[in-house]
């Protein structure tokens, strides 16, 4: 019988029976109540207050200001998938701009150095947002992997208004993460930073400089 056979036993042989399943108090993590407009600030001001940069704009117009962006940011190189209806319309929009758009769906060992030496940015839809941490919430496909999000300098990311949340625990149960979460789940609060032992920060270090969210309404 090995160690953590053994533990276990004794555990389950305890001479004053089985340990109790502790009741779950969930309230400290949910049940806020905000509104659809007091979420949306709340989003915004958090993730404003780490370097977010967020734009809005309207569902039928989106694709105008993801367009006057990047070129006010001198994208010449953009990664992005194709099934997803963000990437499908993205595509269309910009296919008259001079910009180059580069397929993310495709094995990374064909495009891995292309993705950390060439591209400007990667463009991603998201699944939702947090207002309370002022969070983006993805699951990669392969349209669209991880490293869309976490390599190029400028990650792009797509959210619809009506998608942010109250908290990361309405997340959690509203969508049902216990049952099928993917392997991947990337929570992203702006855009990479570190810190030093002096506890100063700097951006950029371990993945983008920059975070645009560009809100749909």
């Amino acid at each position: 019988m090995s160690a953590r056979e053994s533990i276990l036993r004794r555990l389950r042989e305890r001479a004053d029976g089985t340990l109790p399943i502790p009741e779950a108090d969930f309230s400290v993590v949910t049940g806020r109540g905000w509104s659809q407009e007091e979420r949306l600030q709340r989003f915004e001001a958090r993730i404003s207050s780490v370097h977010g940069e967020v734009i809005h704009a309207s569902t039928d117009e989106w694709v105008v200001a993801l367009r006057e962006m990047l070129q006010t940011k001198g994208v010449t190189r953009l990664g992005l998938g194709r099934d997803h209806p963000v990437a499908s319309e993205a595509r269309a929009a910009l296919q008259a701009t001079g910009i180059e758009l580069v397929d993310a769906g495709r094995d990374i060992e064909t495009w891995s150095r292309e993705q950390f030496e060439s591209l400007d940015a990667g463009l991603t839809s998201t699944r939702g947002g947090i207002a309370e941490t002022g969070s983006l919430w993805l699951w990669p496909t392969p349209d669209e992997p991880r490293r869309l999000s976490l390599v190029p300098p400028l990650h792009i990311a797509v959210l619809d208004a009506e998608a942010i949340e109250d908290t990361f625990f309405d997340v959690v149960e509203r969508h049902g993460w216990a049952g099928q979460m993917p392997t991947n789940a990337l929570l992203i609060s702006g855009p990479s930073k570190t810190a030093d032992i002096e506890q100063t920060l700097a951006y950029g270090v371990h993945g983008p400089r920059e975070l645009v969210v560009l809100i749909r309404h």
